[in-house]
């Protein structure tokens, strides 16, 4: 894969991140670093509604894929939620869910497929918020190979970076973002977000973002910083990785900081986001002045641990850390196995990995350690 392709993938995830419009540009983006037609992001809410977002490349693909109803034939869609938990990486593609044969004989990809010229998918599952799931899928055209674990690698690695754009982003594509203005938005919505300039100094905080000062966070002279003195550091250095954009940071995984409360039990998590602003005219000035955007969350009393949290911090695959998050709050596996719409043997089964690599053998064990890191 070409690197420079990489960085300007990320960057124009990242250019995304506050302007949804800008979304199926930076699908394009992600599929050119693989020398590929194209890309699609699904993204699908606890109470089942869902949006598709595609490159342009697909876009008459999608047409014919809503029109003529070929989601009853897509064999992708049926079976890659539960493989994806029998997988011990968080890409998976045909291989993972397909046989030769049927490569060759249904329908959707003797007929469908093959008429748009494609054949082979690689597709990760990604976790901006605990109550959306998103994955993102590459399309490959069948002159090609197929994908190699290599590019498997490095589409989980950019799919991190979509998650982390999307920390922001697809809760300004739900909220319909481009029919108010973008402070509006801002203002509506129940996570922090801090807008950051060159220098680090705050030039806009929204209700919740103020609200969360006072503890963990706070506003000291005139920019973002962390109430112990061993979280500002880390701080500070993250905002100033975010606002250089360099190609290091623009390709090294990014991850989240959390920060306890100091007078209050509960972890915020902070996800600093890099604003690469396109030059194209209609961005808006509090945008274009904007280098860093800081996401601040804080788990709700009550509710499992936010997944993406519970991979960064054990080393788990996303699926696995999806059962913890669930199992660890107190769901009985077969609960949990309902909830994420696999079975319940998929999921003991995936249950088995976590314990095995968290270090635990029951359930209760894995409550109290998400309890004792503060996670929920």
């Amino acid at each position: 894969m070409d690197g420079q392709r990489f960085v300007s993938a990320v960057e124009a995830v990242y250019a995304a991140a506050a302007t949804p419009s800008l979304w199926p540009a930076a699908l394009q983006a992600i599929a050119d670093c693989f020398d590929d037609v194209g890309a699609v992001m699904i993204y699908q809410r606890d109470d089942g509604s869902y949006g598709i977002i595609v490159s342009p490349s697909l876009a008459e693909g999608q047409k014919e894929y809503d029109r003529d109803e070929w989601w009853r034939h897509d064999v992708r869609f049926a079976r890659s939620r539960e493989r994806g938990y029998l997988t011990r990486s968080d890409a998976i593609t045909e291989r993972h869910i397909a046989t030769s044969e049927e490569l060759e004989t249904l329908p959707f990809y003797s007929q469908f497929l093959k008429r748009q010229g494609l054949k082979w998918f690689a597709g990760v599952s990604i976790s901006p918020d605990p109550h959306v799931a998103v994955a993102l899928s590459i399309q490959r055209a069948d002159s090609k190979p197929a994908f190699a674990e290599e590019e498997l690698a490095a589409l989980s690695q950019l799919g991190r970076h979509v998650e982390n754009a999307l920390r922001l982003g697809i809760r300004l594509i739900t909220a319909e973002a481009t029919q108010h203005s973008l402070a509006d938005v801002l203002a509506r919505l129940s996570v922090g977000v801090f807008l950051l300039d060159a220098t680090g100094h705050v030039i806009f905080a929204n209700p919740v973002a103020e609200q969360l000062c006072g503890d963990a966070l706070l506003i000291s002279q005139g920019r973002l910083a962390a109430r112990s003195v061993l979280q500002q550091e880390a701080l500070s250095e993250a905002i100033a990785r975010a606002g250089a954009a360099s190609a290091d940071t623009l390709t090294a995984v990014p991850r989240p900081l959390l920060i306890p409360g100091l007078d209050r039990d509960g972890t915020l998590a902070v996800h600093v986001l890099p604003v690469c602003t396109p030059t194209a005219t209609g961005v808006e000035r509090m945008l274009s002045e904007t280098s860093v955007i800081a996401v601040v969350t804080s788990a709700q009393p009550g509710e499992p641990a936010d997944p993406a949290l519970v991979r960064d911090l054990f080393g788990l695959t996303l699926a696995e850390a999806r059962i913890a998050a669930l199992v660890g709050a107190g769901l009985a596996p077969r609960n949990a196995s309902q909830a994420l719409g696999i079975s319940e043997e998929t999921a003991r089964t995936t249950l088995k990995r976590v314990f095995a690599k968290v270090g635990v053998s029951r359930q209760s064990e894995l409550s109290a350690l998400l309890v004792r890191l503060v996670l929920r």
